[in-house]
């Protein structure tokens, strides 16, 4: 039996400027996880998610194709992940082979909810992992993110891919998305073998040292939310609003840029003040584009956070799901966090993932 995790993710700052190629964002990795297992199978195989117990699927092989017994499913990523890396597979000559996949996850709260730390990336890395693993293929997370980032694009159609980065890298990471179309492009003209092995054009992954003395907080507003539906209002707005949208990503670059610096600076003020900015450039954005990405619970946790001295601003495409605070370490987060408590934000007490680097 082979056993794999991938982490899942917060965005910390960039959010929906990262969309556009070579801009870029900060996202750390979680300790909470999404466990893929995989184990051989002979007349059929199967994929069964603790999560979705009424919709495990089964399989056979005919040829090198999966053919399903019921295509009724909820399992796009983990699909198109398999398809990706028997396609990478076949590419270096592996025969093809039957198994069993069991997903579990940990990125949803006790009653389904999702927290929305990047589940759908999280699955997709923890499968092509767990199969380069049963085809005994030698993976580095340059590749694993490579491959990932195609299975992801390929269900999800829009997005940056910096949550698949950080399910790869783990830690706090800076990450400039690639150039998509040209990935669109390549892929119906490379071999998959020789396109995860070119240089990607402006993607960059930036593995970053946190001060000792920044501590980050996360709260959730219990209220889910669709990053992909998100992303794509503001698409059809920004056209619209292209000098507003276009002095939005002069600004976001800029916040980003000075948070970084922050990070190699070691100066926790530094980066609460880009977090503060990067807060304003995004309210912005929701004003001009009609797109609701502070929402009232949002926005309260934010106030709460800021009226006990830290930085705050919502995570990811907003809507709902979580908030960020950077805090220094050496202040109480007692008083805090009560309040949070009342006006029912509930802090998820999950640490920093790091991932042992392979390549």
């Amino acid at each position: 039996m082979i056993s794999v995790q991938a982490p899942g993710k917060l965005y910390i700052a960039g959010e929906y400027a990262v969309v556009e190629y070579g801009m870029p964002s900060i996202i750390v990795a979680l300790n909470q996880f999404i466990t893929v297992k995989i184990k051989a199978g002979k007349k059929y195989g199967s994929i069964i998610s603790k999560q979705y117990q009424e919709n495990s699927i089964y399989w056979r092989r005919q040829g090198n194709q999966m053919v399903f017994d019921n295509r009724d499913n909820p399992f796009h990523y983990i699909l198109s992940a398999i398809k990706i890396t028997e396609e990478y597979a076949r590419s270096l000559n592996k025969n093809l082979g039957i198994y069993h996949l069991k997903i579990n996850s940990q990125l949803d709260s006790p009653d389904g909810r999702k927290y929305g730390l990047g589940s759908s990336a999280a699955v997709t890395v923890a499968t092509i992992n767990a199969l380069c693993k049963f085809y005994k293929i030698p993976i580095t997370q340059n590749k694993l993110f490579k491959l990932a980032a195609i299975a992801h694009l390929e269900v999800q159609g829009n997005g940056s891919l910096g949550d698949i980065a950080a399910s790869v890298y783990g830690g706090w990471i800076a990450y400039n998305s690639f150039n998509r179309q040209w990935l669109k492009i390549m892929r119906y003209k490379t071999p998959i073998n020789q396109l995860i092995d070119q240089k990607w054009p402006q993607l960059k992954i930036e593995q970053l040292t946190p001060p000792k003395n920044l501590k980050l907080l996360i709260g959730w507003t219990g209220s889910p939310a669709s990053t992909s539906n998100l992303v794509d209002k503001v698409s059809l707005e920004k056209a619209k609003q292209h000098h507003e949208y276009s002095e939005f990503l002069e600004g976001s670059k800029k916040c980003i840029e000075q948070i970084i610096k922050g990070f190699h600076l070691n100066d926790l003020k530094l980066i609460q003040n880009g977090i503060s900015k990067n807060r304003n450039l995004l309210n912005s954005l929701g004003h001009f584009t009609h797109v609701d990405i502070e929402t009232p619970s949002l926005k309260k946790l934010c106030q709460i956070a800021i009226k006990h001295g830290g930085a705050a601003k919502s995570s990811g495409a907003g809507g709902g799901d979580c908030g960020i605070v950077i805090i220094d370490k050496s202040k109480s987060t007692t008083s805090l966090l009560k309040e949070w408590q009342k006006n029912h934000i509930k802090r998820l007490n999950f640490n920093i993932h790091n991932v042992i680097k392979s390549d």
